[in-house]
């Protein structure tokens, strides 16, 4: 499992022009099964995605196709971990540590 974290890199103007974009490619990829959660940071100088996924390096295709990524107005600091204990709802994402 994966948290992404955005931090914005230019004015908000700039963010939101490409926010549209930027929403229509989490739809994207809340459809194919790999996003579970985002939203903005508080105060709002970034974001953060939770993100499921086998590979890292898909991972960071993903987050390199963002158009956020594109028009340079964030950056991704990417982490990933394995969710060995998580809600009931969550369950099936449930991860054992390898060895």
């Amino acid at each position: 499992m994966f948290i992404l974290e955005l931090t914005y890199i230019a004015p908000i103007e700039r963010v939101d022009a490409a926010l549209a974009e930027h929403n229509a490619w989490l739809d994207a990829h809340y459809a194919s099964g790999i996003f579970l959660a985002s939203g903005r940071k508080v105060p709002p100088d970034g974001g953060v995605i939770i993100a499921v996924g086998e590979d890292r390096a898909k991972i960071e295709e993903i987050v390199r196709s963002d158009p956020f990524t594109v028009a340079g107005v964030a950056e991704y600091t990417i982490a990933e971990f394995i969710a060995s204990k998580t809600a009931a709802a969550l369950e099936s994402y449930r991860q054992q540590p390898a060895g």
